[in-house]
């Protein structure tokens, strides 16, 4: 099965987990099947902890020693992904508590941990392995690595990581410490579904694998709702490998702030690395190759020493939408390369949040997005209430849908409104610019400034970027989320740019909750754009209700200040060449 088909069966597994059962989760991960030519081992193999892992090795026949690509998932054997010539075997292991592995699953963390390590020195040893090892991973096999990147992994020469999550709290589970608790238990259920259907060998260690599972649920939905040692744990701890490392993403993914984040600190540490948006879960846009070129030319250069020139291409490489997920879906992309992210050369325009109407009925208030700040002060109310995923999530939906063709893209075709943010901004705050009269690239993180009061103790922010076409329908690019319970920043690890705080790196350690009504200034992440806005089209930002995939609140009243001295702004930023400024006079 080819990667786009694999990646979109999988996160419809995941939906499929929280609607249906396990049981009927692991039956839509298709199987991926060896080639034609090609010879399958089946291992299995105990670590020093006493942990068994299950383990197939494919290559082409004869299993002779070769370069082996390592991927380790907790998704089952059926789920491996990576395969780019016969130069290469292929090892899938199974994470231990997951598939027809022993152990208890501990959501990817210590134990995991040293699994990876052990796996990784396992392999180099076996006779159809040179001693050159490659990494990959999509998904939760990538996270397992980014999380072990601290340990030295043995006979690694690159790594190839798609999607996953750089910090597992920040970048997905509880983004802004917003719990995402929907997306999270469907994950945890794909990774049960692998566990039933691989019918463990004992009911000892099937209960052993099912306990550790539930406790990791547990723990990530429930039990650690700031960032503490259990969450330190599961993310980024530094890299001693400092291998040649291919990041790979989508432009609308489900965990789109994880590899960008990733490049940014492995490109610090003096890491080769290269940042390639392509399409993650999300799907690729039709007639591209997920990023098959590039990994294949990837693992050539650093793994079998093949000079193929891969290290002097540009290190970021993008493909841009165009106005929307559905037509960048279906091919209609803008290509970008540059040599860093943010894209050197990058401006961040300040657009104030305005009370002057926009005039196009967005929402019952129809605010502006204006260069120049309102003079005085003014209020306004709204009611934060659930609103529809579809509407104002972009990330977990457009994992749910998968490639061109997926089940929502098709629903939206006939039913268009559950698509356009429209609807919930009706119960929300719209602040829309005028048509852009020429079209500008804005790409790079972006951050939403601003004073408001609540009524709630702790209320979720939910700000969605959008870019309105001239026919007045809203087609969300991105979402800011933050809990009004942390309103601080962590000022060495945020990014500043001539003083304004374009990426905010909130902290979200401990809670500092303030009582209802008070006034407080918040800095909120919008998560990477990369979208071009034509000449005619508008930028708009929203203030609506959390999204119905996150974890459950009472609706709450928020009241933003609006212009004076604490007027509230959105940070756009803009590639060389593209003036926000320019196109808005």
């Amino acid at each position: 099965m080819g990667s786009t088909s694999l990646a979109r069966a999988r996160a419809r597994s995941l939906v499929a987990g929280v609607l249906v059962c396990l049981a009927v989760t692991s039956a839509l991960v298709a199987p991926a099947h060896a080639q034609s030519g090609d010879v399958a081992q089946r291992i299995r193999f105990t670590t020093p902890s006493g942990v068994t892992l299950a383990a197939l090795v494919e290559g082409r026949a004869p299993l002779v020693r070769r370069p082996t690509v390592v991927e380790l998932t907790p998704y089952g054997e059926d789920a491996r992904e990576f395969r780019t010539s016969a130069d290469f075997n292929y090892l899938t292991v199974q994470l231990r508590g997951t598939g027809d592995s022993t152990g208890r699953f501990d959501a990817l963390g210590p134990q995991t941990q040293q699994d990876v390590v052990d796996s990784l020195a396992w392999a180099c040893r076996q006779p159809w392995s040179d001693g050159r090892l490659a990494v990959v991973g999509f998904s939760a096999s990538s996270i397992a690595l980014y999380n072990s990147l601290h340990r030295k992994l043995p006979c690694v020469r690159a790594a190839v990581l798609r999607s996953g999550t750089f910090e597992l709290y920040r970048d997905l589970l509880v983004p802004g410490g917003v719990p995402n608790t929907l997306p999270a238990l469907a994950v945890m259920a794909s990774i049960g579904g692998g566990l039933l259907a691989s019918g463990q060998r004992d009911a000892g260690s099937a209960f052993d694998a099912l306990t550790g599972l539930l406790a990791s649920a547990a723990g990530t939905t429930v039990l650690h709702p700031t960032l503490d040692s259990f969450w330190s744990e599961r993310g980024f701890r530094g890299d001693v490998n400092q291998v040649p490392t291919l990041l790979i993403d989508g432009v609308f993914d489900v965990s789109a702030r994880g590899p960008y984040a990733a490049y940014r600190q492995l490109r610090s540490q003096g890491t080769t690395t290269r940042l390639l948006v392509v399409g993650a879960h999300d799907g690729a846009p039709r007639g591209t190759d997920f990023g098959a070129e590039q990994i294949a030319r990837w693992l050539d250069r650093w793994v079998l020493g093949r000079r193929n020139g891969v290290e002097r291409e540009p290190a970021v490489q993008m493909l841009l939408a165009d106005g929307d997920r559905a037509t960048y879906l279906d091919g209609q992309v803008v290509p970008l390369a540059a040599s860093d992210w943010p894209v050197p050369g990058t401006t961040w325009t300040s657009l104030s949040l305005s009370a002057r109407r926009a005039g196009i009925g967005a929402s019952p208030s129809d605010g502006s997005l204006a260069l120049e700040p309102d003079p005085s002060a003014t209020r306004q109310t709204y009611l934060a209430r659930t609103t529809l995923p579809t509407q104002t999530d972009p990330g977990p939906i457009s994992a749910i849908d998968g490639g061109p063709g997926g089940p929502i893209g098709q629903l939206a075709t006939w039913f268009p409104a559950i698509a356009d943010l429209r609807g919930a901004n009706q119960q929300g705050l719209t602040f829309t610019t005028a048509p852009l009269q020429s079209s500008v690239l804005a790409v790079g993180p972006a951050a939403l400034e601003l004073t408001l009061s609540t009524t709630g103790v702790s209320t979720p922010l939910w700000a969605v970027v959008s870019d309105v076409w001239p026919d007045g329908s809203t087609h969300p690019m991105s979402v800011g989320r933050l809990n009004t319970a942390f309103p601080g920043i962590v000022e060495d690890r945020s990014l500043r740019i001539d003083g304004d705080l374009v990426l905010p790196y909130n902290d979200v350690s401990r809670p500092a909750i303030a009582f209802p009504g008070t006034s407080r200034r918040y800095h909120v992440e919008i998560w990477p754009l990369a979208n071009r806005f034509k000449a005619g089209h508008r930028i708009q930002v929203s203030l609506v209700g959390q999204s119905g995939l996150s974890a459950p609140t009472l609706p709450t009243f928020n009241t933003l200040t609006v212009g004076g001295p604490d007027a509230a702004r959105l940070l756009v930023p803009t590639t060389p060449g593209s003036t926000l400024e320019q196109a808005l006079r």
